[in-house]
């Protein structure tokens, strides 16, 4: 299956011939490969260092969470009631109270915070979470996109003023971008959601946006100010420095594997997926070709020493020395897993004093003397993130149009897909008109107002706001 033929089907052919995942028996989940699980353990190193670098903690949190919990902050209960998996019994016995299966855990964490905040001593309280929520998506089960449980970390923290929490909300959205941009070489569009858009009980969402090759939009990542909606009713209170008691500003935030799947889609090609270097668990596999002759024991050795080299300079290496497999078939598995870079060593590199290597993203094959492998692996592996971004980057700014009228809004969404940047009045109802008419939504609105360039895309009154539009997964 071709990507530029059915995207879908593609899609679903990478995830589980490059043994990413494979689905399980219970429609709407899937079972994470080892493979695949290695890539997210990258993302998690990368993001877990940089948080516990700016002094947040990890903690984990029951996996039920009490209806009346959920109950407490009422717009965040609506909005996730038609989604929440419930348990009723227990053994033999009936609950005395239904129990939601985490679909998020802002409210059994911060009736936690209500006990461990006091003082403005206690503040900011700051901790991360890495676990899985559920959440009924059964309808259409999509590896990575949509399924009814998910992989991701989510981050709640406790601060004294709304300043405070407005700049962790913007610190984790820059790492955020950070690790989408640098570390996955998927570049995408920052900003606000709108309120209809945003998280349910959140003062406000902010949003990280990327597009993907058939025109539709993916949510990469979301922070948000919660406000005092959630300290309110659970009673986040503390002494503060002026001796008055203060109910604090809360936040939340996180990724989730989603981040895989685009990773997939924009990265990779016909021959199998395509990962990023600074993200890959297997940045360089060294491919032994052996001839039944006295010379492959040399080309064992070099391949031995080449492996130290490389993995003492920090490449993550790994040799692929199966017997039972062809070096071609070995070529075509490492190709669909999509490692970054191809280390051949035979018996003429061996005479020559050099290694073959052949880039996964455009084939092309370097041969190396000895003395500069460790420097052209390395200069190979930060051009292939730098070309991997660089491309994406061309396609996310090629999909972006402009519309200031209607039809022409309806036209570009319906031919081309993409963003379509257009001025809104900021009416809920006009919004809600737009989503039922084309399926489209509200995807950012740019962190800096920009000045709006025509009257509303839909009512053509005042606009008030520039936003982005897009169909979306």
């Amino acid at each position: 299956m071709k990507k530029a033929d059915d995207l879908s089907e593609w899609y679903t052919q990478i995830v589980t011939k490059a043994e990413l995942a494979d689905y399980a028996p219970m429609k709407g989940f899937m079972v994470l490969r080892p493979y695949g699980y290695s890539i997210w353990e990258k993302i998690k190193e990368w993001l877990d260092r940089k948080l516990k670098e700016s002094g947040h903690s990890n903690a984990y949190f029951p996996l039920f969470i009490p209806e009346s919990y959920l109950k407490k902050e009422a717009e965040h209960f609506k909005g996730f009631t038609p989604e929440v998996f419930w348990v009723t019994e227990a053994g033999e016995n009936k609950l005395s109270e239904r129990l939601a299966v985490r679909p998020t855990s802002e409210t059994i964490v911060n009736d936690a915070y209500s006990r461990w905040v006091r003082s403005w001593r206690d503040l900011p309280l700051l901790i991360n979470l890495w676990n899985s929520v559920l959440r009924s998506e059964i309808t259409a089960t999509r590896p990575f996109i949509r399924t009814s449980e998910f992989l991701w970390q989510e981050g709640h923290t406790v601060h004294a003023t709304k300043e405070d929490a407005d700049k962790e909300v913007m610190m984790i959205l820059e790492f955020y971008r950070q690790l989408t941009e640098d570390q996955m070489a998927t570049p995408v569009l920052t900003g606000y959601k709108s309120e209809k858009e945003k998280f349910v009980g959140a003062l406000y969402t902010t949003t990280l946006e990327a597009m993907m090759p058939d025109g539709k939009a993916i949510q990469m990542g979301t922070s948000h100010n919660l406000g005092q909606n959630f300290s309110k009713p659970f009673q986040i209170k503390y002494l503060g420095q002026d001796e008055q008691t203060h109910f604090a500003w809360t936040t939340s935030w996180g990724v989730s594997w989603r981040l895989i799947s685009a990773m997939i889609m924009l990265h990779s090609d016909d021959k199998g997926l395509v990962v990023p270097p600074r993200i890959a668990p297997i940045q360089a596999v060294i491919v032994p070709i052996y001839y039944k002759t006295e010379r492959s024991e040399t080309v064992a050795e070099k391949v031995r020493t080449t492996a130290e080299t490389l993995s003492r300079a920090g490449v993550a290496v790994h040799v692929d020395s199966r017997e039972q497999y062809t070096p071609g078939w070995k070529f075509n598995e490492w190709e669909l897993k999509g490692v970054p870079l191809r280390v051949e060593i035979g018996p003429k590199d061996v005479e020559k004093n050099q290694v073959t290597l052949v880039r996964r993203d455009n084939s092309q094959k370097l041969a190396v003397k000895d003395d500069a492998i460790l420097g052209e692996v390395q200069r190979c592996l930060d051009e292939i993130q730098k070309s991997l971004y660089s491309k994406a980057k061309s396609a996310l700014n090629d999909s972006i149009s402009q519309a200031t009228d209607y039809e022409q809004f309806k036209k570009t969404l319906n031919d081309r897909g993409g963003f379509v940047r257009a001025c809104w009045c900021g009416r809920s109802e006009c919004e809600e008109a737009i989503k039922n008419e084309t399926g489209a939504t509200i995807r950012t609105i740019p962190l800096t107002d920009e000045k709006p360039f025509s009257s509303c895309i839909y009512c053509s009154n005042t606009a008030t706001k520039v936003t982005y539009f897009a169909k979306s997964y």
